[in-house]
């Protein structure tokens, strides 16, 4: 299985260049799942909005994910909640807009899921992502739920990103 994940998707130039070259790409490449980063997507390059989600879907983007400026367009809020592929942080303090996490089908059956994290130091707007991560785990299993899971961990330290690589990878082991 091929799996093409772009990101951070910013603004008009980053927008064009999937919208121009996505589905060929996918296509020259037999890329089975596309995900994207799109939390700053907007024309202004902050937030974004359901123009830009839907113009990234019908060029082929199966999921979007997003991270600590997902409500930085206002108008996302009511979109959010209708669409089950744009995924905000699962961690955010409910009650939050949307989900952040789904199952979703490829075309020959195989069930990714997609989580949608994000990380705590400089970003004090969510939960502890390792006790979410945790009870997470505790309540998905692979290859009962899904086939295989994708995280997309947003987060500003690249030690943070480390240690959640890590938990994720640990914590299979010890359920």
């Amino acid at each position: 299985m091929k799996i093409l994940f772009l990101g951070d998707v910013v603004g008009v130039s980053g927008c064009s260049k999937i919208l121009n070259n996505l589905k060929s790409e996918v296509e020259k490449k037999k890329i089975d799942f596309v995900i994207v980063n799109g939390e700053n997507s907007a024309e202004s390059g902050v937030g974004l909005t359901e123009k830009t989600c839907k113009d990234f879907f019908n060029c082929g983007v199966n999921v979007i994910t997003s991270g600590n400026h997902v409500w930085d367009q206002k108008e996302i809020m009511s979109y959010i909640d209708k669409e089950n592929r744009l995924l905000r942080p699962y961690n955010l303090f409910e009650p939050s807009p949307g989900k952040g996490f789904e199952i979703f089908k490829t075309s020959n059956d195989i069930k990714v899921g997609v989580l949608n994290l994000m990380g705590n130091v400089f970003m004090k707007k969510c939960e502890d992502v390792f006790e979410i991560a945790k009870r997470f785990l505790k309540d998905h299993s692979l290859k009962e739920d899904y086939d295989l899971l994708i995280v997309d961990f947003h987060a500003e330290t690249t030690s943070e990103k480390n240690a959640i690589g890590h938990f994720f990878d640990y914590f299979q082991f010890l359920i």
